[in-house]
């Protein structure tokens, strides 16, 4: 029995995604090219490479079907990244990149078997642990971009922005205290 299949995931990366799109839509244009400290992307180049960095597992798992990441040339499909994350874009551009991006990702994950998801890649020696599994691996797009959207939630404070998730909890809060007395 399968507690967490491609389709869970797949559900997962959209709402991870839509909480994303969110930030860049509430985010004003003029404010994507805010750079929270120097020697950081901005807010265009952040959201960019969230849109875009989900092609290296697409290269490993969808496009090559690798078993072994030996010999993988991690660098040169980073560099492709790294170029994409520089090519100018207005914010309506990069919110239908983040969107189209996102359910291209999220639909090809709910395609994929269990046994698909349980095979295991050998990561190159040296490495630990020397093998995941292509789910784990897979929910680390997840896990990578959730990191991302916690950065696009402090620079939205500090564009004196309060994040909506933020919001929908004091909203919560508010209606419980302002609720029926028991």
């Amino acid at each position: 029995m399968t507690y967490y299949g491609a389709k869970d995931l797949a559900d997962s990366m959209r709402t991870v995604r839509k909480n994303t799109l969110i930030i860049a839509e509430e985010i004003p244009a003029d404010a994507y090219s805010f750079r929270a400290a120097p020697e950081t992307r901005t807010v265009a180049q952040l959201l960019t490479h969230i849109a875009v960095v989900q092609r290296v597992p697409e290269q490993i798992h969808a496009i090559e079907r690798r078993t072994s990441l030996e010999g993988f040339d991690f660098s040169g499909l980073m560099r492709s990244i790294m170029a994409e994350e520089q090519t100018p874009r207005s914010k309506e551009q990069i919110v239908a990149l983040l969107r189209d991006e996102g359910q291209r990702w999220a639909k090809w994950l709910e395609s994929q078997s269990d046994d698909f998801l349980a095979e295991r890649v050998k990561f190159p020696s040296g490495m630990t642990p020397p093998t995941k599994t292509r789910f784990e691996m897979l929910l680390g797009t997840k896990e990578h971009e959730m990191h991302h959207r916690g950065q696009l939630m402090l620079i939205e404070r500090m564009l004196g922005i309060a994040p909506h998730l933020t919001r929908q909890m004091q909203e919560r809060m508010a209606a419980v205290s302002s609720g029926p007395a028991r």
